[in-house]
């Protein structure tokens, strides 16, 4: 709903659960050996010994996101001699899209991994070892995904707080309905550098901003710690963006100059193992993105609560907000995702963004019910029906939904 790119800064985030899922059939065996299958053919069968796991980042293959489940599960209990699993993996969430299949296969490997073993988890510690064992395939992602996967509820949308995890029920308007559009562009955001670069800029502002201010700079990561240092409010954290950050990138020296360090301290000390080589970084944008979002965070739950009259229009002026920033300040949008926001508006969304990492996958749009079955066939008629690979991919990408459960598991009796 919103709150893009706002989790790994350590904002609170205001997501809701679509109700496309992935599922896992698993058996366990004898021979520590870990079979996984797919039912789509596009993703080749995958073996492996149970106790020999790696992971390889250099390649965003499918199994390697089952693999991050199991491991998550296998180090926190720190365990050796596992049980083997014959597991067929099936589900109806489109990948690369931006609603998070990936992390869902994560999350319910996890799942299947703790039920097999006969172990219990809460659902929040169950989250958080899901995101940080995603990190195992390279993405420095925050949690988000993860944390809606297990602690949704069918029929409202979750404000999630983290440093505890945490999350509070969110009613969402009557008279409008949410709707998935998908632009049809693919993004892994394993397979690519800007999604962690991203990660990188967002340390570095705060770094930069902590040192400004006085702060212990050296110890701050997330954008976050450095409001909450100061004891400011959003509002006050651009002000001090605005002052302290230029809009030109910064160069690799600037910033060290900036910092008082050195070019190899910043590779190896500050910069992941896959932006060490980055030269320029954007600061000042990514630093007014991620506050402004955190902002339009707690400003939709307020309208949420508060329901007053105009709410769809409010929800969707801060979705159109949410969009612009995602485009012309964090630059993880794309043509295509801006042509396909444009369409929905135009055709009755009150509101409409980019979802998930962005640089392709999907739009969410806020539509007055009453509006929902022109905007759906004008909206395919504007962006589907113009291009044969589109079409081809449209009975999974233009759809209603509504906030759906988290995982489950389900015994054979």
């Amino acid at each position: 709903m919103t709150g893009e790119h706002i989790d790994y800064c350590g904002y609170s985030v205001l997501p809701m659960a679509v109700e496309q899922d992935m599922l896992i059939a698993v058996e366990p065996v004898e021979t520590h050996t870990l079979q996984l299958a797919n039912t789509n053919p596009l993703y080749p069968d995958f073996s492996t010994s149970a106790n020999n796991i790696h992971i390889d980042k250099t390649k965003p293959v499918w199994h390697n996101y089952f693999l991050c489940g199991f491991k998550g599960i296998q180090e926190h209990f720190g365990l050796s001699k596992l049980t083997g699993m014959n597991c067929l993996v099936d589900g109806n969430i489109p990948p690369g899209s931006g609603l998070s299949s990936s992390s869902a296969l994560v999350c319910c490997a996890g799942l299947v991994t703790l039920t097999v073993l006969g172990m219990s988890l809460s659902k929040v510690e169950l989250a958080e070892i899901c995101a940080k064992s995603e990190r195992y395939i390279g993405t420095e992602g925050g949690g988000m995904d993860q944390s809606i996967s297990f602690l949704a509820e069918e029929g409202t949308a979750k404000l999630i707080e983290f440093s505890p995890l945490r999350a509070t029920d969110v009613k969402l308007p009557s008279g409008a309905v949410f709707v998935i559009a998908n632009s049809c562009v693919e993004m892994n955001k394993a397979a690519t550098s800007h999604f962690n670069l991203r990660v990188m800029e967002c340390r570095l502002a705060a770094k930069v901003l902590a040192k400004h201010k006085g702060l212990q700079w050296d110890k701050v990561l997330r954008l976050e710690e450095v409001q909450t240092q100061l004891g400011i409010s959003l509002e006050e954290m651009l002000l001090v963006t605005e002052d302290a950050l230029h809009a030109e990138p910064y160069s690799r020296e600037e910033i060290c100059k900036c910092l008082g360090i050195s070019v190899e301290e910043l590779r190896t000390q500050i910069l992941s193992p896959n932006t060490q080589d980055e030269l320029t970084f954007k600061l000042y944008q990514r630093a007014k993105h991620v506050y402004s979002e955190a902002a339009r965070v707690l400003q939709f739950k307020q309208v949420c609560e508060e329901a007053p009259a105009n709410a769809v229009q409010l929800l969707g002026e801060l979705m159109n907000q949410s969009h612009r920033s995602c485009r012309d300040m964090y630059e993880c949008s794309c043509p295509e995702l801006d042509q396909l926001v444009d369409i929905c508006r135009k055709f009755g969304a009150r509101g409409s963004r980019l979802t998930g990492a962005g640089w392709g996958g999907c739009t969410v749009s806020i539509v007055p019910t009453d509006m929902l079955p022109s905007f759906l066939t004008n909206v395919h008629a504007a962006y589907y029906q113009r291009s044969s690979s589109r079409l081809a991919l449209e009975k999974h990408s233009l759809f209603a939904t509504k906030p759906g459960g988290g995982a489950l598991v389900f015994l054979e009796a």
